[in-house]
């Protein structure tokens, strides 16, 4: 396997364990009774999921192995409101020097599609950033005052929700 294809395989698993915080973010916000932070996250972590369906099939396409691996346990305790926005921030800013790292091999290996379908990610990683941005000032704002302001930030915010982009890769198995 090539570089390419063994760091690829890896970011499955982050974007898997990514997948996996974000349900254990949701699930606190959830037992907080704050059902807008939760909903905001429960869709992130299918939107995690389905990145690293989208790189199984790149995988799949370009006839490589598909290595499916392990990832540790996310974490599930938070001292407060903000703290696990501030988790996801970090693991958005994480996640992508991991995908600048994966263009980074593609081009100096000189596999221009992989370089290429690279760029689709990099776009949303920086649509991610400054989303999670915007929320970890909201919700360190209204957890000042009251954090049921930022669930109405959410609510009013969510009528514009967006669905798949139509430029998005096909993930493995069709479900987006």
């Amino acid at each position: 396997m090539s570089r390419f294809t063994d760091t690829l395989n890896a970011q499955v698993g982050n974007e898997f364990g990514a997948s996996q915080q974000y349900v254990a973010i949701a699930v606190w916000y959830d037992t907080e009774t704050l059902p807008q932070l939760a909903t905001f996250f429960y869709r992130q972590a299918v939107e995690e999921r389905n990145h690293a369906m989208m790189l199984v099939q790149y995988l799949l396409d370009a006839g490589e192995e598909v290595v499916i691996p392990g990832i540790g346990a996310p974490q599930i305790t938070f001292a407060g409101p903000v703290e696990p926005v501030a988790l996801a921030l970090a693991q958005e800013r994480r996640v992508t020097d991991q995908i600048t790292a994966l263009a980074e091999i593609a081009r100096e290996e000189r596999n221009r599609i992989g370089e290429q379908y690279m760029q689709w990610f990099l776009k949303e990683q920086l649509e991610e950033m400054s989303s999670m941005s915007a929320l970890l000032k909201t919700v360190e704002r209204a957890a000042a005052v009251n954090i049921l302001l930022a669930e109405d930030y959410l609510a009013r915010a969510a009528s514009g929700a967006a669905g798949v982009e139509a430029d998005a890769p096909r993930a493995a198995g069709g479900v987006l």
